[in-house]
C-alpha cells in the first residue's frame, strides 16, 4: 500500500510562500493499493494535481473516490479534476451518504447560477454511486475498507485501510472528545484505530485555540497525542492544517505534539503531513 497527499490544508486552499513546506492545497489523499486498485480520498483542491499525475500515467483510468463530507473544502477540486472530461474514465463514488448529490450540487447550483459553465450531466467520464460502505466494509481483492462515523457538524466519515497485516487509519475533519455531541466517543476512536501502523488525524487547533472553536468538528494537539498513546499506534501524521498556519508554525505544532507522545511512548512516530509527501506499507 502507497499512501500520497496530494492536499493537506484544512477549511480553505491556502497557497504561499509561508505554506510550501507543508502544502496549501486542501483534502486529498491518493492510496495506491498491492492488488493495484487505485482508491482517492476526498476532492479537495490538490485533486487537480493528482488528476494530471494519473492521466500521464494511463489514459484508461478506474477510480474509487471516497468522500469524508461533503464541506466545500473537500469536494471543490473536483471540477478541475481531468479525468471526468475523458470517457475513458471510470469513478466509483463511496464514502459519505450525501457524496454523488454533493457533487452534482457543485455542478448544477453553480451552473443555474451563472457562476459554473458545466453542468454534472455534460461530464464525459462513467461516474457511478456505490452502496457497498452503507452495507459495511469494502472489499478489493484481500484488502478491505471500513468506515466509521467522524464528529463533524453534518457528520462524514473516516476510513481504516486494512491489507495483509498493516492498517492505515484516516480521519479528518473529526473533533476527539470523551463524550461525543455527535454520538461518538473518544473510547470509540481509540478501539477503531487500535495498534494502526498509521494515523492521519486532524490536528488543526492547538490546547488553546479549540477553547473557542468547540463544536466546529475539528482537534487539538493534545487529544490527537492521547490518542495516538492510548490506541498504540506506530506513527501519528497531523493533518489538516490549519490555514493561517505558517510553515513554522505547524513545525513547531508537530514538535509539541511529538513531546506529549514521546512522554507516554517514545517509539510513536510523529510527523506532519506534507504535499507530495508518500507513505509506504
Amino acid at each position: 500500500m502507497k499512501i500520497t497527499f496530494w492536499g493537506t490544508r484544512g477549511s480553505i486552499a491556502s497557497p504561499g510562500p509561508e505554506t510550501v513546506e507543508y502544502g496549501g492545497n486542501t483534502t486529498c489523499l491518493e492510496v495506491n493499493l498491492d492488488c493495484g486498485r487505485i482508491i482517492v480520498i476526498d476532492a479537495g483542491t490538490g485533486i487537480r494535481r493528482l488528476g494530471d499525475h494519473l492521466l500521464r500515467r494511463n489514459q484508461h483510468l478506474d477510480i474509487y473516490l471516497l468522500l469524508t463530507h461533503v464541506h466545500w473544502d473537500h469536494i471543490l477540486g473536483f471540477p478541475f479534476f481531468a479525468p471526468i472530461f475523458h470517457d475513458s474514465s471510470h469513478i466509483m463514488l463511496d464514502g459519505c451518504r450525501q457524496g454523488i448529490e454533493g457533487l452534482k450540487r457543485v455542478f448544477s447550483s453553480n451552473y443555474i447560477d451563472g457562476t459554473w459553465p458545466i453542468r454534472f450531466e455534460d461530464l464525459k467520464a462513467r461516474i457511478e454511486p456505490s452502496q457497498e460502505m452503507r452495507k459495511g466494509s469494502i472489499h478489493f481483492d484481500d484488502a478491505v475498507v471500513e468506515p466509521h462515523p467522524i464528529q463533524h457538524p453534518q457528520g462524514g466519515m473516516g476510513f481504516k485501510f486494512i491489507e495483509g497485516k498493516r492498517a492505515f487509519v484516516f480521519l479528518t475533519d473529526n473533533e476527539l472528545l470523551d463524550n461525543g455531541w455527535a454520538g461518538t466517543s473518544f473510547k470509540d476512536f481509540v478501539r477503531f484505530c487500535m495498534a494502526a501502523d498509521i494515523l492521519v488525524h486532524d490536528c488543526q487547533y492547538t490546547s488553546e485555540e479549540i477553547q473557542a472553536r468547540r463544536g466546529w468538528g475539528h482537534s487539538d494537539v493534545e487529544s490527537v497525542a492521547r490518542l495516538a498513546v492510548e490506541a498504540e499506534v506506530k506513527k501519528l501524521v497531523l493533518f489538516h492544517h490549519d490555514p493561517w498556519r505558517t510553515d513554522e508554525e505547524a513545525a513547531a505544532l508537530v514538535e509539541s505534539c511529538a513531546a506529549m507522545v514521546h512522554e507516554k511512548n517514545p517509539a510513536i512516530i510523529v510527523e506532519g503531513a506534507r504535499e507530495g509527501g508518500t507513505m509506504d506499507l
